[in-house]
């Protein structure tokens, strides 16, 4: 048990952030959840009898990022702030033939800027507790999947920055991990489809024929690892691990396929990986 170490987890309101803050109180952290709307808060803090602290946050918002940072800092004693669980995401599918500029920058203003923008922010706090700062990366930040390129793309660049600012902030005591879930069922996958469908519009016009198929497919595949994904607490008790670790790891691995794919995608020639994906997901 934990004694009451503040933490702040973004992106709470459902899947992997809402495991997260979950168990990280009913482990004796202090939980300060970042959501969107008053509804997802209260619902969190009925669920763990007011354990959990509800913090309104919009990652793509820098007001929004101001105040819960002066909220979080104003309830923190000396000690500062143990953790920050970078988790906010959301997931852009589509061809990037047919993906809007505005699809784009939405997709990497949530999952990348809005991470560093939020990780700036609590930053002082961090320091003062020589705390830990956990980024949620992906799988599909070392291995690309067709009709979700802008995703790992941002999932990517986050394996980047979780490096640069490992190196940059060290000397401070700050910690840096990027955890690297492999499939977990989520609701992202069928929210991404359904943005997809949103963005990309019918997919029998014209513009679509030679789309239709391979996406088509695509979405069965979202299907089955939606059904098939381990659950998102796995997840959230590898975060836990690396909230505790005495030395925490710069990456952790969740799921056989994140660990197989992990060792294995990088090693293979670039048209082998690349034929073995189309084989998996499109079924080629």
């Amino acid at each position: 048990m934990q004694n009451g170490k503040a933490v702040l987890v973004t992106g709470a309101s459902s899947g992997i952030g809402k495991e997260c803050a979950l168990r990280l109180a009913s482990r004796g952290f202090r939980v300060f959840a970042g959501v969107r709307k008053n509804k997802d808060g209260e619902r969190l803090r009925a669920e763990t009898s007011g354990a959990i602290i509800p913090v309104l946050l919009d990652v793509t918002d820098s007001a929004s990022i101001a105040d819960a940072a002066r909220r979080v800092s104003g309830s923190l004693d000396a000690g500062g702030l143990h953790g920050l669980v970078n988790n906010a995401g959301i997931a852009v599918a589509g061809p990037l033939e047919m993906l809007p500029p505005e699809a784009l920058r939405k997709q990497f203003d949530v999952n990348v800027i809005g991470q560093i923008a939020v990780t700036q922010a609590f930053l002082p706090m961090l320091r003062a507790a020589r705390g830990r700062i956990i980024i949620m990366g992906s799988i599909l930040g070392r291995l690309a999947l067709p009709f979700l390129g802008a995703y790992s793309a941002a999932k990517f660049a986050l394996e980047a920055l979780a490096e640069s600012l490992g190196m940059e902030i060290r000397a401070s005591g700050v910690s840096v991990s990027i955890i690297e879930p492999g499939n977990i069922a989520t609701s992202i996958w069928s929210k991404s489809k359904s943005t997809a469908m949103d963005t990309a519009g019918d997919l029998n016009t014209g513009k679509w024929d030679s789309y239709r198929a391979p996406a088509e497919a695509f979405q069965r595949y979202t299907d089955r690892a939606s059904a098939n994904g381990i659950p998102a607490r796995r997840v959230a008790l590898v975060v836990e691990k690396a909230l505790a670790a005495r030395r925490p790891r710069s990456r952790y691995t969740v799921g056989w396929d994140s660990r197989f794919l992990g060792h294995v995608a990088p090693l293979a020639p670039a048209r082998l990986r690349q034929w073995i994906v189309l084989k998996v997901v499109l079924r080629k």
